[in-house]
């Protein structure tokens, strides 16, 4: 299965009539500079291109005025009755195959013709309300979506992840009270003091009725956010809810004034953090993830960010994230703002040691607009007015990855014939020579039998295809009673032929290499280790969580914010002597761990692990979704207790992680 891109120029003939200032940033050009750039990329080629068809009235489910036969004068004076919004003779025939095309891309996944996809649209959606057109938008193509996959395809938990930089208040109306949807907004907010002004975009609105819990909102209340402050909203907020609701579909509203550069959002985060963003998603519903364009009026870091997201959809590694991964404080006090708000209706976060915010039934009208709030907190001076931020110098250069020659290998000591790998996935033959791999060997007494000898000097050749750019991702194979050694001289040929930070996730009994240096340049992390313990700010050691919640808590709560905030650019996983993990837990953990070092994985598998753990790992590096686990469980009290030790011993030099203080369960 390959990645749908759904599109029709058709889209690009609504345009503005008259001089409105607030409107004129909604133009064709968003669509045609973000299809060249793909086109410019080679990735619009790689996709399964459909042609966008108008959705029928019944699909709409909405009621809008036909505009088409509508002069001038007339349609300025009908976009006069609506907020932020202007019609054009095309406009209804635009709208109808933006919305169309979202219920194509919604088919095409949920059928198994393509695994995800992205629909190129205008006008954007997730404003529009069930009568009343809004900021740009006239038919809400998200919400159809959703509605369509529930009612044709029979769904029962789709996940909505609007990262637009405005509230998309027309989706929360319709889902408000659905616990069928789970919507998650992160916006620009300013404590009420930006567009569209709206109470209920604040954190404490949670839903309504039996939908309570299932709106959650992340209020920006600066400008600024960046790379640390999205990621660090995702791994504390979003992602914890969302293998709590285990989805069937995730439908993203892809809105990129979120990016730097844009005049809307005037926010640092860089196009290649909806690589990463993407990325996280996908291992979510088995990858069915449909991405439906929204906002986004910087010409060029729009482009840049469609480029991420599509590459990534299409299983490329994501780029390096740029900057220092340290959250700002004004971000780290919207996610515990949220996550209290959300703690009485999601276990996942009812370990954290804050208050929820009061919550109360809603009171607006979703057809009307409630007046805007008005706080009696003082205004965030970093949210004072201020020209756009000038993108930086990246925007010049193409972020994409260079593509390796080869994306996996298997490095096994013998073919297996019973490995089933996707048909690019190659099992290496070559093998380092034998005098190197000798030398490498002579400090290690369990090195020196043949099948370990064979096993490393496969490992070394895959090591080698890696650090010099030939090979992205790999998989390796050593005796179990050599897997130890294997893994430390995998660290020191790394650090020795080019890798400057490396990060060693060591799952099962693995000790610490005893002459690992505390230089900083080598992060180790031991998942299986006897006790909770910080050697240091680089070695940790924690008991493997004994349940699927405990697991995901782990991964979500301290591997991943100290692998983003440690930046690696090589990471090895190795599953050694009585890791204890299912084939779908190593998967995930593999899958998350791809997003790291430009997907520069190297897992290390002892020799009689299962040809169908090789198989799964092979597949997840390569780029397909993980398996799902299923509804994740509360984790045990063990587990929490040593995840709290450890947050509190590393939290002051590690700033991912300053999210929340996890207490037990009372």
């Amino acid at each position: 299965m390959g990645t749908a891109l759904v599109y029709h120029e058709d889209m690009t003939a609504t345009r503005l009539l008259w001089d409105d200032p607030e409107c004129e940033i909604e133009r064709p050009e968003r669509l045609t500079a973000a299809l060249d750039r793909l086109r410019q990329r080679g990735l619009e080629q790689r996709c399964l291109r459909l042609s966008a068809r108008e959705a029928s009235k019944e699909e709409l489910g909405l009621v809008h005025r036909k505009t088409q036969v509508l002069g001038e004068e007339e349609l300025q004076a009908l976009s006069r009755q609506f907020d932020a919004i202007y019609f054009h003779p095309s406009t209804f025939h635009c709208a109808r195959l933006a919305a169309g095309a979202g219920l194509q891309l919604v088919d095409a996944v949920l059928t198994g013709t393509v695994q995800n996809g992205l629909a190129l649209v205008r006008p954007p959606g997730h404003h529009s309300q069930r009568a009343a057109a809004n900021g740009f938008c006239v038919f809400n193509n998200v919400a159809i979506a959703a509605a369509h996959a529930k009612q044709k395809h029979g769904l029962h938990r789709i996940l909505i992840v609007d990262w637009d930089v405005h509230h998309g208040q027309g989706i929360q109306y319709l889902f408000e009270d659905d616990p069928s949807v789970l919507y998650f907004s992160w916006h620009r907010y300013e404590h009420g003091r930006f567009w569209p002004f709206l109470r209920e975009s604040d954190a404490d609105a949670v839903g309504r009725g039996q939908g309570l819990g299932f709106t959650v909102n992340l209020p920006w209340n600066q400008v600024g956010m960046g790379n640390a402050d999205y990621m660090a909203a995702f791994l504390h907020l979003l992602l914890p809810l969302a293998f709590e609701f285990d989805p069937e579909l995730v439908l993203v509203s892809a809105g990129f004034d979120s990016v730097i550069g844009d005049p809307e959002g005037q926010m640092q985060a860089t196009p290649e953090c909806f690589a990463h963003l993407t990325q996280l998603l996908q291992v979510l519903a088995g990858g069915r993830v449909c991405a439906m364009l929204e906002g986004g009026y910087h010409l060029e870091s729009l482009a840049e960010s469609v480029c991420m997201t599509v590459q990534t959809l299409l299983g490329d590694p994501a780029p390096p994230l740029s900057g220092p991964m340290v959250p700002c404080q004004s971000a780290l006090e919207s996610i515990q703002s949220a996550r209290a708000a959300q703690a009485p209706y999601w276990k996942s976060l009812q370990l954290q040691d804050a208050t929820p915010v009061p919550t109360s039934p809603s009171t607006h009208s979703p057809e009307g607009r409630p007046p805007p709030l008005l706080p009696g907190g003082p205004m965030c001076k970093a949210a004072a007015p201020a020209p756009a931020p000038a993108p930086s110098s990246f925007l010049d250069q193409p972020c994409l990855c260079p593509a390796p020659s080869v994306r996996t290998t298997v490095a096994l000591t013998a073919p297996d014939t019973t490995l089933v790998l996707p048909p690019d996935v190659i099992q290496q033959e070559g093998s380092a020579l034998r005098e190197e791999t000798e030398a490498w060997a002579r400090p290690h007494k369990s090195l020196a039998r043949e099948e370990a000898l064979t096993a490393l000097g496969k490992l070394l050749y895959l090591l080698d295809g890696m650090l010099d750019g030939q090979v992205n991702s790999g998989i390796a194979a050593t005796p179990a009673s050599a897997a130890a050694a294997t893994l430390d001289v995998a660290i020191q040929r790394g650090l020795s032929h080019g890798a400057q930070r490396l990060l060693c996730v060591a799952l099962g009994q693995l000790d610490r290499p005893p002459d690992l240096a505390h230089d900083g340049r080598t992060l180790w992390l031991n998942i299986g280790g006897k006790e909770a313990a910080a050697l240091s700010m680089f070695h940790v050691s924690t008991p493997l969580p004994v349940m699927t919640g405990g697991f995901l808590s782990c991964i979500l709560g301290l591997v991943l914010p100290l692998a983003y905030g440690f930046q690696p650019d090589l990471v090895l996983v190795a599953l050694g002597p009585g890791h204890g993990l299912q084939g779908p837990h190593a998967a995930l953990l593999s899958a998350m761990l791809r997003g790291l070092a430009g997907g520069r994985v190297l897992a290390l598998l002892e020799e009689d692990s299962t040809p169908q753990l090789a198989g799964i790992l092979a597949r997840v590096l390569h780029g397909e979704a993980p398996p799902s686990l299923g509804p994740s469980s509360m984790a045990s009290p063990e587990d929490v207790q040593a995840l709290m030790y450890l947050r509190g011993q590393l939290e002051p030099q590690w700033k991912m992680l300053q999210v929340g203080a996890f207490t037990p369960q009372k």
